[in-house]
This record gives C-alpha cells, sequence and structure tokens, in this order.
C-alpha cells in the first residue's frame, strides 16, 4: 500500500488548533480531532485501504487531553516514519498572556482544569476574585507546557500570539504545500515592540541600521518597495549584516541538519517589523534560496 502524508498537529489549549485543523480540512486533508495516541497506527493503516491515491492525506489533533498516552506517541511517529509515510509534526503556541486572555473572552474552561474537576460553576465564578482565576489558569497553561514539551521539541513551531485565523491558516498551508525535505528554512520578520516571536530558533536584531521611517517619502512603503531595497542596499551596514548572518547560518545549519531538524525558524526583528526585518528577510531567502525549501513570513506585514 502506498504511505501517507501525515499531519500531527498539537499544542497549547487556545493557540488555534481548531483554525489549523480547518485549514488542513480545506486543503484536502482528512482529519481527525482530539484522537487518543494509541489509536494513531490503525487509524493509518485504515485509511491506507480506505482513502483513494489521490487523496492520501491525514491530518489528526493531539492535545493535553490524552496526557497518559502522550508517551506512546513519539515512537509510533518514529515507526510510521521508518515505513515510508511522510510525517510532519506542527505544534501551536502563544505568550501565556495571550492565552489568559482568549480564555476569557470566549469563557470555556481549560481542558485540564475540566478534566480534573476543578471548575467552578458560573455562581461560584462569581465570587472568585480574577487575579486568583487568572492564575490557577497560568499554573494550568504551565503544567501544559511541560506535559507537552517532548512533542513540541520535534515539531514545527508556530507562534499565533499575534496572528489572525487567516494569517494562522495561511502559514498552516504553505508548511504542508511544501515538499518535504531534509530542513525547511524559514526567514520572519518581527517588531521587537510587539514581542520576540517563540517560535524562533535564531534571532537577530537589525534596528541599528539606518531606518527609512525617518524618511517622508519611504515612510508608508515596506521593505519589499523597490525605494526602501535602493535606500537599504546603499548603506554598507546592511551588506555587511546580512553577509554576517548568512556566514553563521552557513556554518551551523549542516549541524542542525545532522541533529535531524526538519524546521528552522531565524526571525530578523526591526523596531516596526516595516522596512529593515522585511527587508533582511526577503534578501536572506534569495540568498539561501537554492538550499531547498526556505519560506518567507512577515509577521506585522501579512497580518495586515
Amino acid at each position: 500500500m502506498r504511505p501517507l502524508d501525515i499531519v500531527l498537529l498539537t499544542g497549547i489549549s487556545g493557540s488555534g488548533k481548531s483554525v489549523a485543523l480547518n485549514a488542513l480540512e480545506d486543503a484536502g486533508y482528512f482529519c481527525v480531532d482530539n484522537l487518543p495516541p494509541e489509536l494513531l497506527r490503525g487509524l493509518v493503516g485504515l485509511e491506507q485501504q480506505r482513502l483513494p491515491e489521490q487523496q492520501r492525506r491525514l491530518a489528526v489533533s493531539v492535545d493535553v487531553r490524552s496526557a497518559g498516552s502522550l508517551p506512546q506517541l513519539l515512537p509510533v511517529l518514529g515507526e510510521l516514519r521508518t515505513e515510508g509515510h511522510t510525517v510532519r509534526s506542527v505544534f501551536l503556541d502563544a505568550s501565556t498572556e495571550v492565552l489568559v486572555r482568549r480564555f476569557s473572552e470566549t469563557r470555556r474552561p481549560h481542558p485540564l482544569l475540566q478534566a480534573t474537576g476543578h471548575v467552578a460553576t458560573q455562581g461560584e465564578q462569581a465570587d472568585v476574585a480574577l487575579p486568583q482565576k487568572d492564575q490557577a489558569l497560568i499554573d494550568t497553561i504551565n503544567l501544559e507546557r511541560e506535559l507537552l514539551s517532548p512533542l513540541r521539541d520535534v515539531s514545527t513551531v508556530i507562534d499565533t500570539t499575534l496572528l489572525r485565523p487567516a494569517q494562522l491558516r495561511t502559514w498552516i498551508r504553505n508548511i504542508v504545500q511544501a515538499a518535504p525535505a531534509r530542513l525547511t528554512l524559514v526567514f520572519e520578520s518581527f517588531a521587537f515592540k510587539h514581542g520576540v516571536p517563540v517560535d524562533a530558533d535564531f534571532v537577530f536584531d537589525v534596528r541599528m541600521l539606518p531606518n527609512p521611517f525617518y524618511l517622508k517619502e519611504l515612510k508608508p512603503l515596506t521593505g519589499r518597495d523597490q525605494p526602501v531595497i535602493d535606500y537599504l542596499a546603499a548603506q554598507p551596514e546592511s551588506a555587511e549584516l546580512i553577509a554576517q548572518i548568512e556566514s553563521f547560518l552557513l556554518r551551523w545549519l549542516p549541524a542542525l541538519e545532522g541533529d535531524q531538524r526538519s524546521y528552522v525558524t531565524v526571525a530578523i526583528g526591526c523596531t516596526g517589523g516595516q522596512h529593515r526585518s522585511v527587508y533582511c528577510v526577503e534578501q536572506l531567502v534569495r540568498r539561501f534560496a537554492s538550499r531547498g525549501v526556505v519560506l518567507a513570513r512577515h509577521r506585522e506585514q501579512d497580518a495586515r
């Protein structure tokens, strides 16, 4: 039987797994939500027989509700890869502050709190001070991070802290549409004023470069617009800094590939995530294009 293209979707509760699973379904994957890990192998065998040749794509969402059997999952993923299946593990994450706000806005209990029976009723909640509820939720999120850390370590991590649903759907599609390779390299621009992406493996600060923001004719543009490209390309510091980042990555990417890493995110930050970081990302994508699968993300710009 032909092997399957399998996506394992997991992550912290409230980080957008439902949105991501819907995106995978739209991309043609047969999706199963909250599958107990011990059933994964049986599902793969069943889908190999059931799915037609042109639709051998399976996406499975696993979360902390299956915490007791999560240790079984990593060995199974290894076995599936050995058998020839393409297995991609995607882990969604977000800052604790944003997760607390999302749970507050939706008024849904955290799965771990719900599972342990410590969810207050509506009447009880009215008598509990907000900071106490927040602290209980923060403690639960920290426990969830600990339980899921082995999966996070072997997964493609997407930070959804500042992502809109449409942006997350696009990033998920980019991941699954990329041809399987030893290493997928992602260059992501961001604004330091909005925080460093939690999915970054390497972070480079380019705020020391001359800032086009202070030039009236360049202020409304981005690092993808030709006038900004011409301006930054004319600055000797730009070429020197980009060359140094390139040299660093060329030195250490082979070691990451040898460590069986499948996905590396290089975050490039400036003040507003509009000019310098965007320009540097675009230049680095061009320089590394010949190395295989290389993706560009612009966190602040893509969100507009």
